[in-house]
């Protein structure tokens, strides 16, 4: 997707109009959903995020980097200079594909890395791999997520149940774990939370109790780890247009609407996030430790 406007995110522009309000047509995917086929497409900054050397020799790993947010993520930090390890799944290969692609154009190494953060011996492995590929690792981001709407409790498997919670919380510690050994002071740890951690869909249940648990996981490690020179951030989203909401992650009958209950009354582009994650990764926010920055469009939060 574009706006018709290639100016960078530097550029002096009203956040209304920056981006069209979308209607999403009622559309359905697969999990875990693919930008590749998504209607309308998303905005990651292929076309207009402008790199400037914020991140330069960094090396950054981060889940969840195939699509959505994550991508949009990868392709700045690959801008800001920093080489990028992407977890994804291998039912995403066609999306990954396209930001190994950005990262390599950008002038930075791209390590794909597909498996199941839901595999806690994936979870170990990821972070091994990434730190042999990149040769160390100083940025991770936690950004992994499963959202399946489900709108009766008594409709909620366990199987989903577990799920979403290996995926969304289980995976941020074990990956958390494995990578500590490896991240020397002045290292990044980035988590993505949600709006939902705050104000919770009654039809999102499990994946809004998830992202309160990686509030508090934030704040708790931040604490734990300052001393050691490690910073411990989270970005909260708010609505942003992503496959997450057409692989079940909305009622389909809610999608032409979605986003449109905003300040700005329009959902979010992926590319509107990445500079958050930017600057919670650079030196910049030396003293942000245990904060969660909300970017959500105009959706008051505690």
């Amino acid at each position: 997707m574009t706006n018709g406007n290639t100016s960078d995110q530097y550029t002096f522009q009203n956040p209304v109009d920056r981006f069209p309000t979308i209607t999403p047509p009622k559309q359905d995917q697969p999990e875990p959903g693919l930008d590749a086929t998504l209607e309308p497409k998303t905005d990651r900054g292929e076309e207009s995020y402008r790199g400037t050397g914020r991140l330069e020799g960094r090396k950054a790993l981060i889940t969840g980097a195939d699509s959505g947010i994550g991508a949009a993520v990868a392709i700045a930090y690959a801008r800001e200079g920093a080489d990028v390890a992407l977890a994804y799944l291998p039912e995403e290969e066609e999306d990954a594909r396209e930001i190994v692609r950005l990262v390599e154009e950008a002038g930075r190494k791209a390590v794909a890395l597909p498996g199941d953060v839901r595999d806690a011996e994936y979870c170990k492995q990821l972070v091994a791999d990434a730190v042999e590929a990149l040769g160390g690792l100083d940025i991770l981001v936690n950004n992994a997520g499963k959202q399946v709407a489900v709108e009766n409790l008594e409709d909620l498997s366990d199987e989903q149940l577990d799920d979403t919670f290996k995926t969304n919380i289980y995976a941020f510690f074990r990956i958390t774990k494995a990578a500590l050994p490896h991240l020397p002071a002045g290292s990044s740890i980035i988590n993505t939370t949600s709006i939902q951690a705050y104000s919770p869909s009654p039809f999102l249940l499990d994946y809004a109790s998830t992202k309160a648990a990686i509030n508090n996981f934030t704040k708790g490690l931040s604490m734990q780890l300052a001393p050691k020179g490690i910073r411990v951030n989270a970005v909260a989203p708010g609505p942003f247009w992503t496959p997450l909401q057409v692989s079940d992650g909305q009622p389909k009958e809610a999608l032409p609407e979605f986003g449109k209950d905003t300040a700005l009354g329009r959902a979010g582009q992926p590319t509107e996030l990445a500079p958050a994650y930017v600057f919670l990764a650079s030196p910049e926010s030396s003293y942000v430790i245990g904060e969660t920055l909300n970017v959500n469009g105009g959706m008051p939060t505690p």
